[in-house]
């Protein structure tokens, strides 16, 4: 199910990162007094009861000739972040500084390529209450009427989230009271998704053109020729699974200002909306920090992991010498991510299709095992187990208990131990619960989530 994206434009120093906190809830954003502080892109799904949407704060919008690119690419860059991957733009300017010369620019270039995409002016930092006679001035940008905000004292954000909300409903996203919108979640629960993700030009889309075993997607040796996420649906002995090409994700500091963007967005959406992930990795090549960092996005979101290393194209070998080399990269892979042991490695090659129907076997054990529910009873009988070969550590003064353990959730598998004093429990007294548990109950493929919740004891005061 498609989620929709609200994106914040304007020059910089308005206060777009402020909103951005506002509407996301959170202080992800930077929010300086200094211009250009938001360089990279930052997004946050945001969770309504009437419609989740992703809202993204972009960098500012700024229309000066730069040392190594000309002001055509520039402006060419931004209208592609602000517009062709948009559902719903906020154009900001400062009401305290008043309009500008890039504002103007701005408004223009939204104004002749927003192709009937909504756009809200936004008027930020009326930090006291004006009238509509003060806010006339901004109707020179032909953006429509304006709304005045305060992202800094929270003044009218509540009305600009229905507004957004409104805005998407124009536009026929669905809200979650929509008799078609539980339809929409009911057929996407009805196979599995599953989202390939990786740096650029591992073969992600050679992967999937193998399955369907037609050229449905762009394949090239030119990185990010994928630049959207694409759905693919692909029956396997009789069972329907939904494949998610990405985009592929290059580190932080090398993402562009333009579409790439939005490239990662869709790619961080597809993860955050499919039940396992395929981490694509290069098998002629070291691993790097940006698989690692795929690894994190992929544990944070709970979804399911299989490592698929591609490439791996053996000639003129026999068994035992490929075992011997996938055994090796096996131990590499463990190093390189030391807290991924749990997660299953198939090793691929997209051009001869070896070992694909893999995939299929590896993502139903992985289902199946997000689903596993263990019942207290047996739950606690192994618990008693680890604690007799480790107890929580304390001190004279501090004598941490764990008095039970219960599952609360599955998918992913979500355990709560009921403790006397969180702050007494160590972060690495989690890390050794999650191995004891793995090693009694599997959870192959699956990350477990883990937390503390103090109760007295029943004994307490006696």
């Amino acid at each position: 199910m498609k989620i929709p994206i609200v994106t914040i434009v304007g020059k910089p120093n308005v206060g777009k990162s402020m909103l951005f906190n506002r509407l996301s809830g959170t202080r992800q954003a930077i929010t300086t007094e200094e211009a250009g502080t938001t360089r990279d892109r930052i997004f946050f799904h945001v969770e309504n009861p009437e419609m989740d949407f992703f809202v993204v704060d972009t960098g500012g919008l700024e229309f000066e000739k730069k040392a190594d690119e000309s002001i055509e690419d520039n402006i060419q860059r931004q209208a592609e972040i602000a517009i062709e991957d948009s559902d719903f733009i906020l154009f900001m300017v400062n009401h305290k500084e008043g309009l500008t010369t890039a504002d103007f620019k701005a408004a223009e270039l939204l104004r002749s390529k927003a192709n009937k995409k909504p756009i809200r002016l936004i008027v930020n930092k009326c930090d006291h209450p004006v009238t509509d006679a003060e806010l006339a001035y901004v109707y020179e940008l032909g953006l429509g009427d304006p709304l005045g905000i305060s992202a800094l004292h929270n003044t009218s954000i509540d009305r600009l989230t229905r507004e957004v909300i409104k805005g998407l409903k124009d536009r026929h996203f669905l809200t979650k009271s929509d008799p078609d919108y539980k339809k929409e979640e009911k057929y996407d629960k009805t196979h599995l998704n599953v989202a390939l993700a990786g740096k650029t030009n591992v073969g992600k889309s050679s992967i999937i053109n193998a399955l369907l075993n037609q050229e449905k997607l762009i394949v090239s040796d030119t990185p990010h020729t994928t630049r959207d996420s694409i759905d693919s649906l692909i029956r396997h002995e009789g069972k329907d699974y939904n494949f998610i090409d990405t985009a592929g994700m290059r580190r932080r500091g090398k993402v562009g200002t333009g579409i790439e963007h939005f490239s990662v967005l869709r790619t961080l959406a597809s993860i955050d909306r499919c039940d396992i992930a395929l981490l694509v990795i290069d098998s002629s090549e070291d691993v790097t920090h940006q698989d690692q960092q795929i690894v994190s996005t992929i544990l944070k979101a709970n979804k399911g992991l299989v490592v698929v290393a591609n490439k791996w194209d053996i000639k003129d070998e026999d068994e035992d010498k490929e075992e011997k080399r996938r055994a090796k990269y096996i131990r590499h892979l463990q190093y390189k991510f030391p807290f991924l042991s749990w997660a299953p490695v198939i090793f691929t090659s997209a051009k001869t299709k070896k070992n694909l129907s893999k995939i299929f076997e590896q993502v139903e054990v992985i289902d199946k095992e997000r689903k596993k529910r263990v019942s207290t009873a047996k739950l606690n009988h192994e618990v008693d187990k680890f604690l007799e070969k480790h107890k929580p550590t304390g001190t004279k003064k501090i004598n941490p208990k764990l008095f039970y353990v219960t599952q609360v959730d599955v998918n992913p598998p979500h355990f709560v131990m009921f403790v006397n004093k969180k702050k007494y429990f160590h972060f690495s007294y989690l890390r050794y619960m999650e191995n004891q548990l793995r090693e009694s109950f599997g959870f192959n493929g699956t990350p477990i989530k883990l937390g503390f919740r103090e109760k007295e004891s029943r004994y307490h005061g006696k």
